[in-house]
């Protein structure tokens, strides 16, 4: 496993043996991620080429502190640019969307939050929130609304009820909810 910085080095001598080392370092983590969200192989791995042209173009001159992260965050953008496409061609349903709706309920839509600045703020009360829960609550949020895992998955991976793990969510987002409207968020 090639260390980050030394990806980042070659992307910024434009040197594509870069590619491949994201590829071998990372494709199966991206690959998952878009497929979690698309729920197509074939889709997630044109994700994972859309992710690594995105890499390309992007570095430099943007520098991020964690690959990982980065290419994470382009991949998921990539999914659900790709899934709201075929959803809008196919109108098919998917984990994806069922989780949408449900984080729908507390989170605004891009579109009604004003700022970048906004979003960020709404991401980090979130990221905030959640360092605060018990482990198990905040797994089985970041499986959800992160992850985009079935309930039922999520039920079998702890080995409760289906109705534990909504109850659980529910819980979450009602705190959520509650932390951003005492900041002032909604």
């Amino acid at each position: 496993m090639h260390h980050d910085s030394e990806i980042i080095a070659l992307l910024q001598k434009r040197d594509e043996a870069a590619l491949e080392m994201i590829r071998s370092g990372y494709g199966k983590l991206c690959r998952q991620l878009a497929f979690q969200i698309t729920g197509s192989r074939e889709d997630a791995e044109e994700c994972v080429s859309d992710t690594l042209m995105e890499v390309w173009r992007s570095i430099p001159p943007n520098e991020p502190a964690s690959l990982r992260a980065y290419l994470a965050a382009l991949t998921r953008r990539n999914a659900i640019s790709r899934y709201q496409h075929e959803r809008r061609l196919k109108r098919g349903g998917s984990q994806f969307a069922a989780a949408l709706d449900e984080i729908a309920e507390i989170v605004p839509a891009a579109e009604t939050v004003e700022t970048e600045l906004e979003r960020r703020e709404l991401l980090d009360q979130t990221a905030a929130l959640l360092r605060t829960l018990p482990d198990r609550e905040k797994a089985i949020f970041l499986q959800r609304y992160y992850l985009a895992a079935s309930v039922q998955s999520i039920a079998a991976q702890f080995g409760i009820t289906q109705n534990a793990v909504k109850l659980s969510l529910r819980r979450t987002r009602k705190k959520l909810k509650e932390a951003f409207e005492k900041e002032g968020l909604l």
